[in-house]
């Protein structure tokens, strides 16, 4: 099997979310559909002193995130038709359009929000941009899109061992499921942070807020 995966240095990340445009582009998505999404995390606070300053511990940063094709895949372990399934020579999760009822199982067990459900109601995601590549190789948009080159792609043992510093987890993105994404951390990731775009990046939390305020929030 030849695994691949991603390395993305939030240390040098900006949020500029130009990875998410690329892959849109890529794989003629329509809003809101993503097959990769840009987390931000943030915390601390502002305060005042006794002439009216304000001092902070505020800080922020991103972590760009796809599909991990998961060692331990959510998504194929709770797929009710067995349609979600992990190749065993690339090392791909995908699923079997043939098979899948569209569900959407998968989006809600996934850690990372990531299988969307497109037009023809089936669960879609990221393939490394392999599917309809000319010779059949993973040529994925994101990282070539990345303007300060914060996403490397590749073969998943080379990028491990070019990154033995890197951590599986970030902000609140914890290693439940083995994906093979590895980050190189932001100087603030030691402060910890939580979700600053709940809406932008978890249907989940866009459902609940469209119910508070009686409009789809995820497609504005």
């Amino acid at each position: 099997m030849t695994q691949y995966g991603f390395y993305v240095n939030t240390d040098i990340c900006t949020g500029c979310k130009a990875c998410m445009t690329a892959c849109f582009d890529r794989n003629n998505l329509e809003v809101p559909q993503k097959f990769r999404k840009v987390w931000e995390f943030g915390g601390g606070e502002f305060t005042p002193d006794d002439n009216g300053a304000f001092t902070h511990t505020s800080f922020t940063y991103y972590a760009s995130m796809t599909c991990g094709h998961c060692e331990n895949a959510a998504c194929v372990a709770n797929c009710p038709t067995g349609a979600m399934q992990r190749d065993e020579e690339t090392g791909i999760v995908n699923n079997d359009k043939e098979v899948c009822i569209g569900c959407m199982t998968c989006e809600q067990s996934c850690p990372y929000n990531h299988p969307t459900q497109l037009a023809d109601g089936l669960s879609h995601k990221c393939l490394f941009c392999m599917d309809t590549s000319d010779d059949g190789q993973p040529d994925p948009a994101c990282a070539k899109a990345c303007p300060v080159r914060a996403i490397e792609f590749g073969v998943w043992d080379e990028l491990k061992a070019a990154h033995s510093d890197a951590k599986s987890e970030i902000g609140t993105l914890a290693d439940t499921t083995t994906p093979h994404v590895l980050f190189g951390l932001h100087r603030d990731a030691s402060k910890g942070g939580e979700i600053m775009n709940p809406l932008e990046i978890t249907k989940q939390e866009a459902d609940k807020e469209a119910l508070r305020i009686g409009t789809d929030v995820y497609s504005l």
